[in-house]
């Protein structure tokens, strides 16, 4: 059987790490000891559409590790990903395979300096949230994984690692093209992320106002002009939808990074849309919006450093 490793038990690596070990996969969860005690006493507890339930994980802090798993999902928020790789290295063997479920793209180039050749892309898409007490909240169905090799190919360890995570109660996917699949998930969060965070408001609030969606239109146009650039033109189709959902009046959607700002807690800012918009200088376009955004967030994070350091 597979040995998995999930990387961090937050929403995301607890949702997915959950539904695999209820699966009857081997599943182990490295967590730093502060989450290992929280969830020795009080369990993996997951409110979903589906129902309400507790799991008893098997956990392992960094010094534990005992060797090398043959799958390892990386579910850290960018600013703990250096760390992380370095708690990782007794659990990487030559056949074991890194699945990051970070946004962006910078992170791969991370993971290939510390571990050559041994990390696929990925798309996770999942509506759950940490609430403080420790416990994940679902408020909707449909969780989906999306995996691939960055060059394209159809390889054994890519197959055996799909079906590794297939039949856990969320969709896998292959696919041939999960660079241009990552870039789309990271215009939709950028775009999104810069809307509500410069508007402060969710989507919803936005586009009611007067002139909200002309503002999310030039948004949308700036994130969807980077990644045409860089060689992941969006479809015409996908341009659509995403225009719909990023000027839906009512729409209570928020990124997280709107949802952090909100719950005072820092920002992936820099794995986001400072990388976003580095991109766009590299390519002689003009991101005015993204721009200013990065400026507010960097503003956000540097406020809450500053209270912590007085505190």
């Amino acid at each position: 059987m597979t040995r998995i490793l999930i990387v961090g038990a937050g929403a995301t690596g607890g949702y997915f790490g959950a539904r695999l070990a209820r699966a009857a996969r081997d599943v182990t969860f490295l967590v730093r000891p502060r989450r290992a005690a929280e969830l020795r006493a009080d369990g993996l507890r997951i409110t979903a559409p589906e129902g309400t339930e507790r799991l008893e994980p098997k956990l392992v802090t960094a010094s534990e590790l005992d060797g090398p798993y043959d799958l390892i999902l990386l579910t850290v928020k960018a600013g703990h990903l250096e760390a992380a790789l370095q708690d990782l290295k007794p659990a990487v063997g030559p056949h074991t395979v890194i699945v990051p479920f970070l946004n962006g793209i910078d992170h791969l180039d991370m993971i290939d300096t510390q571990f050559p050749s041994a990390v696929l892309g990925a798309v996770v898409k999942v509506a759950a949230q940490l609430t403080p007490d420790g416990a994940i909240t679902v408020s909707a169905p449909g969780a989906s994984l999306e995996i691939g090799e960055l060059d394209g190919g159809h390889t054994a360890r890519l197959r055996d690692t799909a079906a590794a995570l297939d039949g856990a109660g969320f969709d896998v996917q292959v696919s041939d093209r999960i660079l241009t699949s990552m870039w789309h998930k990271w215009v939709f969060i950028a775009t999104t992320t810069t809307i509500t965070c410069l508007a402060q408001g969710t989507i919803g609030d936005v586009a009611a106002a007067r002139g909200g969606k002309a503002f999310a239109d030039a948004v949308l146009a700036e994130a969807v002009a980077v990644s045409d650039a860089a060689g992941h033109p969006l479809p015409d189709a996908a341009r659509v939808a995403l225009r719909a959902t990023v000027t839906q009046e009512g729409s209570p959607f928020a990124p997280s990074m709107y949802r952090d700002v909100l719950d005072s807690r820092p920002t992936e800012v820099e794995h986001v849309l400072a990388s976003l918009a580095d991109v766009a200088k590299r390519l002689d376009l003009s991101a005015p919006l993204l721009n200013a955004a990065v400026v507010r967030l960097r503003a956000h994070n540097q406020r809450l450093a500053k209270d912590s350091r007085s505190s």
